[in-house]
């Protein structure tokens, strides 16, 4: 006979959780992957305790997973992206004007700036790391400017405009499931993630000026800008991927089509600009650029062969397998229910709206660093704390405000998670070294917090007297 889970049960999950993954991947740097199906099948074991049939955990993985169909795809489009932008000259003709134009000093603060607004218009904090970033990191070896530094810039730019984009999944997802208006959710947002992006800007700001452009090694900067040269006939029509791409985003046309177009798109203009192979082209949307594609024998130096030899679908494969992996953890703690035992717990000692506030932030952080996705966290404390907004009278879009403070803007910062793993397959720089530069990420829920405690930019009505 199926039963609820005790706490001590549903929590021991977490530890097992915690324990296997901190000392397999965080000491002996085992992989995550098969560290999550460890933790799978202990939760597996207590789902069984429980009374949970196998049949039972395969549908829900199986569910979970669907939820996660949108965003794969988006995962396969940004690896052909990748590959196909460098193959037209898109990418590199933006490091190539970049590293001319922009001054190390104000580096950071335009990486967070030019990252958010590609991501606002786009809705997506990874395609966004993927086109914009990737060449910001560019610019970024060649000014010598510390990589987990421009690299925290980046994805905090990228995730501000995930977060307030009305064609982000997270960001619709949360206003449907707290029953709330998208734009009033989105301007509710503007409360906490404002003021955590000016000091944001005001910290990269600081540390740009302390940054010596004299440092900056022009032989090596004039190298690559020859190679660069060499390799892409550069002209104005090499933007035309990126245009279609704010075109998409602008008229609201699906992501995923509107990306593969872009791809085409990219491929035509590398045939007829560069003189490259079609034939390359499309291998470019598998496997990925390699300036092996360049006719001749031509020698090229690292940092160019590290800057543009990457993408491909096949690049993305790591990525999607954690996926799989988190989710069947994730799937089978959900249908055990483990995930409620927890919240429901959580939520007896709710007192004030400090506490719901509270609550709601730690709530989603334990399921967010459980599974590594944001979408889990969203629905689950959506539904298990609407009803005790509503007894409070705490407007509601508070709850799907917090929902993403505490769970779209933090999702960088879990090792295992998908989101942390994309960035070091994009950006080549792991958690340990940009979490700490990317303040907006975690300074939202400490603004969420302090709203909480004093009632400020929660919108409540004093009650009459």
């Amino acid at each position: 006979m199926k039963r609820k889970p005790t706490f001590l049960e549903a929590i021991s999950c977490f530890i097992v959780l915690a324990v296997v993954i901190g000392v397999g991947f965080g000491y002996f740097k085992i992989p995550i992957q098969p560290l999550l199906l460890i933790t799978a099948l202990y939760a597996a074991l207590i789902a069984l305790r429980v009374g949970v049939t196998w049949n039972e955990m395969e549908e829900s993985i199986v569910k979970n997973l669907k939820t996660a169909m949108p965003a794969i795809f988006i995962i396969f489009a940004v690896g052909i992206i990748i590959g196909t932008w460098i193959y037209s000259g898109t990418v590199p003709i933006l490091i190539y004007y970049g590293l001319q134009m922009i001054n190390p000093t104000y580096f950071l603060v335009m990486a967070f700036l030019i990252a958010a607004v590609v991501s606002v218009a786009t809705g997506t904090a990874w395609g966004s790391s993927a086109t914009a970033g990737v060449a910001l990191m560019g610019i970024a070896v060649e000014l010598n400017i510390p990589l987990g530094i421009a690299a925290g810039a980046i994805i905090s730019g990228a995730i501000f405009g995930d977060k307030l984009s009305p064609l982000s999944d997270t960001t619709n997802l949360a206003a449907l499931v707290v029953e709330t208006d998208l734009y009033k959710h989105i301007k509710n947002m503007l409360w906490t993630t404002i003021p955590a992006s000016i000091v944001g800007l005001i910290v990269w700001f600081i540390v740009g000026l302390g940054l010596d452009s004299s440092q900056v090694n022009t032989s090596n900067v004039d190298k690559l800008l020859n190679q660069l040269d060499s390799i892409f006939n550069f002209n104005i029509f090499m933007l035309l991927p990126f245009v279609l791409i704010l075109w998409g985003a602008f008229t609201k046309k699906p992501i995923v089509p509107v990306m593969f177009l872009s791809s085409l798109l990219a491929i035509v203009i590398g045939t007829i600009s560069n003189g490259f192979s079609i034939v390359d082209g499309v291998i470019a949307m598998s496997d990925g650029f390699n300036v092996s594609m360049v006719a001749g024998n031509m020698e090229f130096s690292d940092s160019v062969q590290s800057l543009l030899n990457r993408g491909g679908i096949f690049s993305m494969t790591t990525i999607i397998v954690t996926i799989f992996c988190g989710y069947a953890f994730a799937g089978i703690m959900e249908v055990a229910g483990c995930l409620d035992t927890i919240l429901n717990s959580m939520v007896r000692f709710i007192k004030n709206t400090a506490g719901l506030i509270g609550s709601t932030i730690l709530g989603s952080l334990i399921i967010v660093f459980t599974s590594g996705v944001a979408s889990i966290s969203i629905i689950m404390v959506g539904v298990l704390m609407k009803d005790a907004y509503k007894e409070q009278n705490v407007p509601i879009e508070n709850l799907s405000r917090t929902l993403e403070d505490a769970g779209t803007m933090v999702l960088g910062f879990v090792p295992w998670g998908v989101s942390a793993i994309y960035y070091l397959e994009v950006l080549g720089v792991g958690v340990g070294d940009y979490w700490i530069w990317a303040v907006p990420c975690y300074l939202c829920i400490v603004f969420a917090m302090i709203y909480g405690i004093t009632g400020i930019g929660l919108g409540m009505k004093k009650k009459e007297a």
